[in-house]
């Protein structure tokens, strides 16, 4: 049964339900108008079960009908950053271990937005169901902007708190907001010379790992990403890079650093 249809009363029946506003005054007209653009969008035996007036020259409709395309789930693969599973003491003992110094993070939702929920989630000690921030871990450091902050100051702290990483929050994605306000970030960043040195990690509703490697970013968690997965990203991300660097260093290449810049290794 790898070729799947929605499900409605039974399987693979294709029953779905849409709903939409229509530019329109409420009215036997506009009811037909919502039962033609469903049919238009493929679907069929079309049934308009509600319709309610918006406000003036508006209305909102509800309707059901049934989908004609199938997808093969074998077809399908989902682009996720590459990472470990590992619980908050695993974490711990990994940056003890293999980075031997905290890690220092820096979490922020910019410029117009509003919405703390996504970044406090992630951050804070408390964390959200049950998945404590990391706040709550040994081994981070970490400083939480909160929200409408703008990219200059999100450089500016990166910079003076030594921060190895940058975990950004976009909650509001109105008209692309948000591809726009990571955009003039990331672009901020490498004209001060600070991207090379940090994790740059965004979050929020509307974000794939593949948007945010388009936009520059190292990685991107969307909806249900709890704090420990972050977590164990960024040391894995971090250790990877230090070794990396010191292997260049072994064979008569770069000066080694770690994930945020300084000029000795992980013992430091």
């Amino acid at each position: 049964m790898r070729p799947v249809k929605p499900y409605g009363d039974t399987l693979n029946d294709g029953v779905v339900q849409l709903s939409f506003t229509l530019p329109v005054a409420a009215g036997p007209q506009a009811r037909e108008a919502a039962g033609m653009l469903a049919g238009a969008m493929g679907l069929e035996d079309v049934h308009v079960a509600a319709m309610e007036r918006l406000g003036p020259g508006f209305s909102f409709f509800v309707v059901y009908g049934k989908c004609r395309h199938a997808v093969d789930m074998d077809a399908v693969a989902v682009v996720r950053p590459s990472v470990r599973p590992m619980t908050r003491e695993e974490t711990d003992e990994f940056i003890r271990t293999r980075l031997g110094r905290p890690v220092r993070v820096v979490g922020a939702c910019i410029e117009s937005d509003a919405h703390t929920v996504g970044i406090d989630a992630i951050m804070n000690m408390k964390g959200f169901h049950g998945h404590k921030g990391l706040e709550s871990y040994r081994g981070m450091a970490t400083v939480n902007l909160g929200a409408q902050v703008s990219c200059e100051q999100v450089a500016a702290t990166a910079r003076d708190f030594g921060a190895d990483a940058l975990l950004i929050s976009q909650v509001v994605t109105q008209k692309d907001v948000h591809v726009r306000n990571l955009t003039r970030l990331a672009d901020l960043l490498e004209a001060e010379g600070l991207r090379e040195r940090l994790v740059l990690v965004v979050g929020g509703p509307r974000i794939t790992h593949q948007l945010a490697k388009e936009l520059g970013y190292d990685a991107g968690f969307g909806p249900g990403t709890v704090a420990g997965q972050v977590a164990a990203y960024l040391v894995q991300e971090l250790a990877r890079r230090w070794e990396e660097q010191t292997a260049k260093k072994q064979t008569g290449g770069e000066e080694t650093c770690d994930g945020a810049g300084h000029d000795q290794g992980p013992d430091e």
